[in-house]
């Protein structure tokens, strides 16, 4: 496997490939980002080549998030990327990927991107579209693979890739969980012990939260209401937990797919969660 740092050395490494599979992450490897790197390698087969590249992106932190404190673990997540069958890692620096400030942007629309993690996080997807874009025109893949755990922003790139008529396919990969359902996330590293157990609340309120779906309940207000409420009384501070149309995020109609979002805040640690219906 190689480590490649700058732009002109993954092209020469590149341009013997015509099949290129492609995972963008922000380090910090866990079980689910190798499965997504496993993935691709299906995806493309012996004689293709899977890259996963490894920034941790400014743009996409708001100015009192974790971007000076998110763990960076490049040799760790070298040895695991070569155990799932990476073939090339792309770290650059900052200084690489945006050798000038960054001017020139790519901005999803209001309805998809200023939502949910969108509206809880201004600017969010604004600094993920702008990257991947950037990613994208680099790397030159066929296809790329993305976790749905972060939902909205594997539809916001869906549709990115889409309308810019980029020829990538997009794949989602499914949520990787511990042993014991809690969907795994670098930031989960920042729990205690016993905040990993009080974490799988999450899950535990999508999964009642579409339990009353099912038996009956319409007011999907009422029962997101009830829904945050739960977690606030076990201490939580939640941002959203939500029903939703699959295709869209729109409102949740019945006899439609639709899938439940949540994220909130245990202690200092911000969690997102889904489930598909």
């Amino acid at each position: 496997m190689q480590v490649i740092h700058t732009i002109p050395e993954l092209r020469d490494a590149l341009a013997i490939h015509r099949q290129r599979g492609f995972v963008p992450t922000m380090g910090n490897l866990h079980d689910g980002h190798l499965a997504l790197v496993k993935q691709a390698r299906e995806l493309v087969g012996p004689a293709g080549a899977v890259v996963a590249s490894i920034f941790v992106n400014r743009l996409q932190f708001a100015p009192h998030e974790d971007f000076d404190t998110y763990p960076r673990t490049l040799e760790r997540d070298c040895e695991l990327l070569a155990s799932a069958g990476c073939d090339i890692v792309f770290a650059p620096s900052e200084k690489a990927l945006y050798p000038e400030p960054q001017g020139y942007k790519v901005v999803p629309p209001p309805e998809l991107a200023d939502i949910l993690e969108g509206h809880f996080r201004p600017g969010f997807f604004t600094g993920v579209c702008t990257v991947v874009h950037k990613l994208f025109n680099i790397v030159q893949p066929t296809l790329a693979v993305f976790g749905k755990k972060d939902y909205q922003q594997l539809m916001v790139l869906r549709r990115m890739t889409a309308q810019m008529g980029l020829p990538i396919a997009i794949h989602g990969g499914e949520t990787r969980r511990s042993a014991q359902g809690l969907a795994l996330s670098s930031r989960n590293g920042y729990l205690s012990e016993a905040e990993k157990v009080e974490a799988l609340r999450l899950s535990r309120t999508l999964t009642q939260l579409i339990a009353r779906w099912r038996a009956g309940a319409r007011d999907s207000a009422a029962l997101e209401a009830d829904a945050m409420q739960s977690l606030r009384d076990a201490g939580w501070a939640p941002d959203y937990v939500t029903l939703r149309r699959q295709h869209d995020l729109g409102a949740a109609v019945e006899g439609q797919p639709l899938v439940a979002l949540a994220a909130a805040k245990l202690g200092s640690t911000r969690l997102i969660d889904n489930l598909e219906v």
